[in-house]
């Protein structure tokens, strides 16, 4: 029975408790929250959980109550005024009062406060009445395990071994003493394992001593420790006790060697090295090394030793060295059969070379300038280089490399790609940004934090924080002034987003646990498309750097809730968003998602679509915005032949009349073409039997296929499409008078009516128009109403953008064979597909001769009339558009 007990017991003698004590701290906290859920007023089972949530390091929940919670979340002052408070209610019994300053004492030293603790632990032992001296020592004897066992992890077992020795000693510790009861508060506080502590002590103590080169010290050690403990211990350390009997024996075999041995003789330090690498006693085993060098400086032996006690130590640049001279005495050796050891390594310099190619490769998809995360200073590549050519990764990396005969490629790739990840940065700008005169050759974290220098400097320590020691942000990153480096950023950039480690989305104003991301302004701006679909990686984060829902998972992409809300903000289903890979597939849903965005600068708009589309053009900020919407738009049909580009409503553009003005023609949905039913593809079926010949419709067929893809060349469209001569035009009376209505008739098609800003004039058989005027209603030819492959696009990876071109086709035979064996099938295809409606625009013959567009793509939905109509399909013709 605990000798407390009389005046203290934390957690009394409940199920609570014994689950503690065996560790199942989520049983302890659910009794206990029941008890609390059944009493409210119930404060003790406060106190109790508030242990056992800061046994769990649930610092946040268990803050309120507890002293040790608050020394857990490095708050000392106030963990100490939270003792002085518990004290207050002890009635000042001095029992308790000395048990809560030993309390105090771990939760110092759990605080790292490990001198205050140790002062405060000697007061308690010397200076205090009633002491229990037995509590102190136990207190005193655990914490010295632990330094203990933190100095043996540090390699520093001489100090490792005086703290275990000190504990041995103690008056309060033996094999047998029943610590573990009498202190059972403690386990129920800490966790701590007071059972086994001695047998932890000893174990600990014989390690630390052999690693110390102590052999002889570390075997009587071992040998105490089992001479004074019983059976039933002796059976739970079996494997630790064989363990460390064969460290030991091989040590003393060397040991014997060297006292039988000579002094002049390298052989037993040989002996005795590598059993001490193998025990990773670095400086143990480096003066043996040294003393081989001694007695035998003509072998390679000796440098070849010391350079994996050096590598081990992590003592590079010396272990780089002493394998240069290895080398040099492999080369030098008077025997062929010593000088062909040589072909086992390599040259440091070869290793370089490999290395530094890798890098090249790796910088090749990166920013031209980044931000060190750890000085803040900015940095450009050579700058990059050179810091990680002095760094402990790339010495570890060349000292590990040459030691081989092949270059381990896979290891280097994988070293240079983690040292030179970075993170990138999405946001929206915001007054003054800071630019790259601001931040050259100063420290970022040194500026005056106003601002956009305040954003920046959080979002490195963000990106330092997370790991990542390279960061870069677009406002003070590239250099605007130098027009080379401008165009190769802006073209790059989709790329650096996409081979980014991380991208961090920075929403400025989305406050604390805000669920708005689909209203913040970064919704609203061009280029933060390309920065959302780019990366593999990414993380929203509030306005105070939390965070976005506080979801701290490490990619945000993986978010389901995230994904939805993005998906909901920009029109951009999650697959897409998870996986984008840039390229000319489904151009007009890409221009939609851009319709709504705006950009600083005008020319932007078309410019931060290049990644998107995975084009590359020239990029010239005195251009205007619809001649750079043009250059964009004419290189997406140029490249891919997909004509959806075309399918715009508004103001034509003075690049090209077929062409938008300006992004937001794209706003309104795509035409969406309806399949017609069974009923109505038989009937159109059966009107055409003993109508239309199945040679001609065939013919037909392989006319309409061999056509050549849209493109354009030198700002003109060269577009196959089938043209219907308009027969009739009648004026209707319309309110709107900004704009004119009129019905439309043309062989082979249905009356239609139009919507236009153009005014013509009406004209009938009966009164026919001018001489130098005609009007054609036009249907683009499109490949996918044929359901044929389409090879425009082939794109499947981001390294890969470039986009084949739309090529010819092969003869109407082959294709016949290779795409539907069945000719009548073929014909069947077409004649359904006649029957479905389908887009088209109006063209008008100018004075000049040129035919311009007069009405969109949304204004004239055409549908064939009658299928016996087929022969004026006929008047095919490649049309060279304005």
């Amino acid at each position: 029975m605990s000798q407390f007990e009389c005046f203290l017991q934390i957690i009394a003698i409940t199920t609570a408790r014994d689950a503690c004590i065996d560790g199942d701290l989520s049983t302890a906290e659910g009794l206990l929250t029941q008890d609390i859920s059944t009493n409210v007023n119930s404060h003790t089972s406060y106190a109790h959980r508030s242990f056992v949530l800061a046994r769990q390091n649930d610092w946040d929940n268990a803050l309120q109550d507890a002293g040790i919670a608050l020394c857990g979340k490095g708050r000392i002052p106030d963990a100490r005024a939270a003792f002085d408070v518990a004290s207050m209610y002890t009635d000042q019994d001095p029992k308790i009062l000395h048990f809560l300053l030993l309390i105090k004492v771990i939760t110092l030293f759990n605080a790292d406060q490990y001198h205050e603790a140790d002062l405060l632990l000697n007061e308690l032992t010397t200076g205090c009445l009633n002491v229990d001296i037995l509590g102190c020592c136990v207190v005193q004897a655990y914490l010295r395990v632990r330094l203990g066992i933190k100095a043996l992890d540090g390699a520093r077992h001489e100090e490792a071994a005086d703290h275990f020795t000190a504990v041995l000693n103690s008056s309060a510790l033996s094999s047998n003493s029943p610590i573990h009861f009498i202190y059972e508060d403690l386990v129920v506080l800490f966790g701590w394992d007071l059972k086994s502590l001695w047998l932890t002590a000893h174990q600990k103590r014989c390690h630390a001593l052999f690693r110390a080169g102590k052999l002889q010290d570390a075997v009587k050690s071992y040998r105490y420790m089992m001479d004074n403990i019983d059976e039933t211990t002796k059976a739970s350390c079996v494997e630790w006790s064989n363990a460390f009997k064969q460290e030991c024996s091989a040590l003393l075999l060397v040991d014997r060697d060297t006292a039988r041995l000579n002094s002049g003789s390298d052989a037993v330090f040989v002996k005795r090295c590598k059993a001490r690498l193998g025990q990773t006693l670095w400086t143990e085993a480096l003066l043996d090394a040294q003393k081989v060098i001694q007695l035998n400086p003509s072998s390679h032996i000796g440098y070849e030793l010391e350079h994996a006690a050096f590598h081990g130590a992590q003592r590079y640049d010396e272990a780089i060295a002493a394998f240069k001279a290895m080398l040099s005495k492999l080369s030098n050796a008077p025997d062929t059969e010593t000088r062909k050891l040589r072909q086992q390594y390599l040259n440091p310099s070869k290793v370089d070379c490999a290395i530094q190619k890798v890098i090249n490769a790796q910088l090749d998809n990166a920013p031209l300038r980044v931000l060190d995360t750890a000085t803040g200073l900015l940095c450009d590549r050579e700058t990059q280089i050179r810091t990680f050519k002095t760094s402990i990764e790339y010495k570890e990396l060349v000292s590990s490399t040459i030691m081989h005969p092949d270059i381990q490629m896979k290891r280097i790739e994988e070293v240079v790609m983690t040292y030179f990840q970075y993170a990138m940065l999405s946001h929206r700008w915001e007054g003054e940004e800071p630019l790259l005169k601001d931040i050259q050759g100063k420290v970022v974290y040194k500026l005056n934090p106003i601002g956009g220098i305040k954003k920046l400097q959080s979002f490195c320590k963000t990106a330092r924080d997370l790991g990542y020691r390279w960061a870069w942000s677009d406002t003070c990153c590239i250099d605007k002034n130098i027009d080379v480096e401008l165009q190769a950023s802006l073209k790059s950039m989709f790329a650096w987003y996409h081979h980014s480690a991380l991208t961090v989305v920075y929403l400025s104003d989305v406050p604390l646990l805000s669920k708005s991301l689909a209203t913040s302004a970064w919704n609203t701006r061009g280029w933060t498309v390309q920065e959302f679909l780019a990366p593999k990686a990414i993380l929203f984060y509030q306005n105070d750097w939390t965070p976005y829902l506080d979801d701290r998972t490490p990619n945000h992409k993986d978010s389901v809730a995230i994904m939805q809300e993005l998906e909901n903000a920009t029109g951009i289903d999650q697959q897409t968003i998870v996986a984008f890979c840039p390229g000319m597939r489904d151009a007009r849903a890409k221009l939609q998602w851009a319709s709504t965005r705006t950009t600083t600068l005008q020319e932007d708009v078309a410019y931060s679509l290049f990644g998107v589309f995975g084009v590359r053009l020239h990029v010239d900020y005195t251009e205007k915005k619809q001649n750079a919407l043009g250059r964009l738009l004419q290189e997406i049909i140029a490249q891919s032949g997909d004509i959806t580009a075309l399918d715009w409503v508004g103001k034509s553009s003075e690049f090209n009349s077929c062409l938008p003005a300006d992004i937001t023609s794209y706003e309104a949905p795509s035409s969406k073409l309806s399949s017609p039913s069974e009923n109505e593809i038989q009937s159109s079926v059966s009107l055409l039997r003993g109508v239309v010949a199945l040679q001609s419709a065939s013919q037909l067929y392989q006319t309409l296929d061999c056509l050549s893809a849209p493109r354009f060349a030198h700002r003109r469209l060269h577009l196959p499409c089938i043209v219907f001569p308009v027969t009739e035009v009648r004026r209707r009376p319309r309110r709107d008078q900004d704009t004119y209505t009129y019905e439309v008739k043309s062989d082979g098609l249905r009356n239609l009516q139009i919507t236009t800003e153009h005014k013509f004039t009406p004209f009938s058989p009966a009164r026919p128009p001018l001489a130098w005027q005609t009007i054609l209603l036009v249907r683009p030819w499109s490949r996918h109403l044929l359901e044929l492959h389409d090879t425009a696009d082939n794109t499947s990876s981001v390294d890969n953008w470039t986009v084949s071109e739309f090529s010819l086709h092969d003869s109407p035979a082959a294709q016949i064979g290779a795409i539907y064996p069945d000719p009548d099938s073929r014909v069947l295809r077409l004649i359904v597909n006649l029957g479905q409606p389908f887009s088209a625009f109006l063209l008008a013959r100018q004075r000049d001769g040129e035919f311009k567009r007069i009405a969109s793509d949304y204004d004239i939905i055409a549908q064939v009339k009658d299928m016996t109509s087929i022969s004026y399909l006929m008047d095919i013709r490649i049309l060279e558009i304005v």
